[in-house]
């Protein structure tokens, strides 16, 4: 029961790294590489200005800070410099890796007997794993309201258009330079604040822990579009990011249950991705061939 409860409460935490790839990858429509710096970066920041006796609060929303400037970086790249998304992701990601390294003063560093979001004292009487879930329900509902609320606005809307159709939002007044640079320095932060929220959780950052990390995001907001295949408004969607997430975590449980190693995680991992991707594909044809042949 304790491996569910932690599962349900590491997918809250990393539901935020939906979050900020779904604003790239489907809002905006680029496939931003700067995730898997990004994501280290929040996660160094945090345990750094934490270990320097910090409160974890300030210290998270720095973080978030941090992961909004990387973002701001790919944006300048992309709109100003006419750098490719991918590659101007990918430059950032490399250089991040170094400021990881200034910042921590080493690879990796802990938090071992420091207070952190998870460890304080009015939580202490919670069960076993439990301050993990109500630190995750309020920060998610949080972002969650902001960013509903947000995308409902005229700035929103601007945002939205920018990535369905840049050149009717150019014809509409709109500086999609401006947006697509805001939707980055949004995305990358909340990437960031995921980074901050699982080093706190994990008790230590490492400047490796972002590899492989736009996996389990893009996991987060397939798998929550396969259980949900009916049109859903944007904070539906928002929701099934993070019913994806934590369905994810529990997928990874099950497998470790049944014997895999936790070397394998990540093969896994991208295994889950890839059949979750497919299954639209194979969901179609299965109903066109059970069309045929009732016709």
């Amino acid at each position: 029961m304790g491996i569910l409860i932690s599962a349900i409460g590491q997918g809250l935490i990393w539901a935020t790294l939906g979050f900020g790839l779904y604003l790239t990858f489907r809002i905006l429509d680029v496939a931003d590489m700067t995730v898997e710096g990004t994501f280290p970066l929040g996660a160094a920041t945090a345990v750094t200005l934490i270990s320097n006796g910090m409160s974890p609060i300030i210290a998270t929303l720095v973080a978030t800070l941090a992961g909004s400037l990387a973002g701001l970086v790919t944006g300048l790249l992309y709109t100003k410099g006419k750098i490719p998304i991918l590659l101007a992701g990918i430059l950032t990601m490399t250089a991040v890796y170094s400021v990881n390294l200034r910042i921590m003063g080493q690879a990796n560093r802990s938090l071992l007997g420091k207070t952190n979001l998870f460890s304080y004292n009015f939580l202490k009487g919670l069960p076993q794993n439990f301050p993990v879930i109500v630190v995750g329900v309020v920060i998610i509902i949080l972002i969650t309201i902001c960013l509903a609320q947000f995308l409902k606005t005229e700035l929103g809307q601007a945002f939205i258009v920018t990535g369905d159709n840049p050149k009717m939002a150019r014809s509409l007044g709109i500086n999609t330079d401006s947006m697509t640079i805001l939707g980055l320095m949004v995305a990358n932060g909340l990437i960031g604040l995921g980074g901050a929220l699982v080093a706190q959780n994990n008790g230590f950052a490492d400047v490796n822990m972002g590899v492989g990390t736009i996996v389990v995001a893009l996991a987060s907001i397939i798998i929550g579009e396969v259980i949900f295949t009916d049109t859903l408004t944007l904070p539906e969607r928002l929701i099934t990011i993070i019913i994806g997430s934590i369905f994810y975590r529990f997928v990874l449980v099950i497998v470790l249950y049944i014997g895999f190693n936790a070397d394998d995680l990540k093969l896994v991992s991208a295994i889950i991705l890839g059949l979750a991707l497919m299954l639209p594909r194979l969901r179609s044809k299965l109903r066109l061939s059970t069309f045929l042949k009732r016709g």
